[in-house]
């Protein structure tokens, strides 16, 4: 017993890290995929702490990523697709966009596949377009 704990009599109050909380899963390993909305909210929220203007900041940032890839990704060698499609993962992922990170997983095990392709272009309008209904 701490030195602390012998005044009260209780137990502390354990410490949370919030690197810890932040950043302990930031690809969504653990959080299930959403099932009503492009972007999950509370994967979002969690990642970010609940920082609204964070939110804002990462969401922003992955629309100018996602639109880039998803210019690109069509006109590109094989090699610069998995290069595209894992960048892509990653950042879906973090924001909770599992769907655009699903199909960018595919892309990467097979960057031949061309119907993958406009499944992704598809998703990440999808989530482009419920991001601007958000951020009104």
């Amino acid at each position: 017993m701490s030195a602390s704990t012998m005044d009260t009599g209780t137990e502390p109050m354990p410490q949370t890290n919030l690197q810890t909380v932040a950043f302990s899963n930031p690809g969504g390993e653990a959080s299930p995929p959403s099932r009503g909305r492009p972007v999950d909210l509370v994967h979002l929220a969690r990642q970010t702490l609940g920082d609204r203007e964070l939110e804002r900041e990462v969401l922003a940032l992955f629309v100018q990523q996602a639109t880039t890839v998803r210019d690109r990704i069509a006109a590109a060698t094989a090699a610069e697709r998995t290069f595209l499609a894992h960048g892509l993962r990653g950042s879906a992922a973090g924001i909770g966009a599992f769907g655009v990170a699903a199909i960018a997983t595919e892309i990467e095990r097979d960057p031949h596949d061309k119907p993958l392709l406009l499944r992704l272009a598809n998703s990440i309008d999808e989530v482009k377009d419920f991001i601007a209904s958000i951020s009104r």
